[in-house]
């Protein structure tokens, strides 16, 4: 064996403890998070019937606006505003904003819904490209068509704020399925603490599998693909034990761009989207938390456990890749354009509890771990750290990381059986276990990638094709 200096053996033992430090912080994270997901499960419980919500919220209900961005969606736009038009929300319109499409997205909507071409005001509080043509038709009152100039889905919903006239706004993706009482369920804190709420936001649904009929899911089945069943389990920690736990915290930091309600005057205050960032909806979050710590007023950004909103994630590593790849890239620009927040006293809880989240997870996480992947073994083979360092790595790296993915299973079949057949939670169990071993480490690679495009200040999605939901 090799007889090291001293200061080879120390560098490589505090090489050691800084990465399974930051692993074992992120696990005493992850564990305190999952206590809270518990608690606040506890103490709102989900309403299982559409009826009972009705009944409960319907008369109380503000006015909703449902912003539905849409470029080159031709060919699914018109099954899309069906499925919204049939939402069961007592004061709604739906609004779908053409962002400028090259295909015939608006002619198609324009001609199927026998629309025309009316004079509608409407404000200029948030900026975005210009608005070519509004169209309506006295048939329809729920639905309204903008047509505007390419700027992107942010610009699109802005122009959609702008257009807006309800209280409340709801953001989705194009290819979001809304479950029919999602609204009502999204609306629950609004109704709760009108003055003091500002967004809500809900689970996502991972749709891959599931049989659609008519914009709707009609038979959950889990995916054969493999990567979109460990999808499943990730989304489940991030929805079920992050974000629900952080809203419980008061601490949430990011609100899905596939499905968030937010109150419209509070986004107006503070500018609306956000342009020049792949990050848009988690800055627009961040944006309403400094504006309201600034002024010291009591609000909250709460997140609801429900399944409302299914999608479709990618099946293919390299699309994958490039959606890790640019959240890690919005996380990082809103992270240090508001860097200023982290362990601030004037921000409370969000400063400490949900930047300091940013900080382990996002910004420290994938560099320490990967570095981690590299060096604890090469030291170990080298000599330079002893058979103990490399099993509490081992340990942190695997065994805690099943852990809390199992455990989150757990909490979601003892709160909300989203997955009645026993063979399922097999299936996610065993998913949940073989993740850690490959695509655990191939994921970090990817956050590393958005890394590297962040020091690029590399713009724009790359591109993002998709299969298409399994229809009848």
């Amino acid at each position: 064996m090799i007889d090291w200096p001293g200061w080879a053996l120390w560098s490589a033992q505090w090489i050691a403890i800084l990465v399974i430090g930051t692993g074992l912080l992120q696990t005493l994270f992850y564990i305190v998070q999952l206590v809270f997901a518990g608690f606040a499960l506890g103490r709102r419980p989900p309403i299982d019937r559409a009826s009972l919500l009705w009944r409960r919220y319907a008369d109380e209900a503000p006015g909703m606006a449902v912003l539905a961005p849409a470029f080159n969606e031709e060919v699914t736009i018109v099954e899309s505003v069906n499925s919204l038009l049939a939402l069961h929300y007592p004061d709604f319109e739906v609004i779908v904003i053409n962002d400028g499409s090259k295909d015939g997205t608006l002619e198609r909507v324009v001609s199927h819904f026998g629309l025309s071409r009316v004079h509608r005001y409407h404000d200029h509080a948030v900026r975005h490209q210009p608005i070519r043509g509004i169209y309506a038709s006295p048939r329809l009152p729920r639905l309204l068509v903008v047509d505007k100039e390419n700027g992107g889905k942010s610009d699109a919903l802005n122009a959609g704020i702008n257009v807006a006239r309800a209280p409340l706004f709801v953001s989705i993706d194009a290819d979001s399925l809304l479950e029919p009482d999602a609204l009502l369920r999204a609306v629950r804190p609004f109704v709760e603490e009108p003055r003091k709420t500002l967004a809500v936001g809900g689970t996502i649904r991972i749709a891959n599998g599931s049989r659609i009929e008519a914009g709707h899911v009609t038979d959950i089945k889990l995916p054969r693909n493999f990567l979109a069943l460990v999808q499943i389990v990730e989304y489940l920690r991030a929805f079920l034990m992050a974000r629900l736990a952080l809203g419980a915290m008061q601490a949430l930091t990011v609100i899905s761009g596939a499905f968030g309600v937010f109150q419209r005057r509070a986004v107006v205050e503070v500018g609306g989207y956000s342009h020049g960032t792949v990050g848009e909806d988690m800055e627009l979050v961040i944006k309403l938390h400094r504006l309201y710590r600034e002024r010291g007023e009591p609000y909250r950004i709460d997140f609801i456990p429900e399944p409302v909103c299914w999608t479709e994630v990618p099946e293919d590593l390299t699309i994958l890749g490039r959606q890790r790849a640019r959240w890690q890239r919005g996380a990082l620009e809103t992270f240090f354009k508001h860097k200023d927040m982290l362990f601030n006293p004037r921000y409370g809880r969000v400063g400490f509890l949900g930047f300091g989240h940013i900080l382990l997870v996002d910004v420290l996480g994938p560099l320490v771990e990967v570095l981690g992947y590299v060096l604890v073994p090469l030291l170990w083979a080298l000599g330079l750290l002893s058979f103990d360092y490399l099993l509490a790595f081992l340990a942190v790296t695997f065994t805690f990381g099943i852990f809390v993915s199992v455990a989150t299973l757990i909490l979601e079949e003892v709160q909300l059986r989203r997955f009645p057949k026993a063979r399922d939670l097999a299936i996610l169990t065993a998913v949940s276990v073989a993740e850690n071993f490959g695509y655990r480490q191939v994921a970090n690679l990817w956050r590393i990638r958005g890394w590297w495009q962040f020091l690029r200040k590399q713009q724009g999605w790359g591109q993002m094709s998709r299969k298409g939901f399994a229809r009848s």
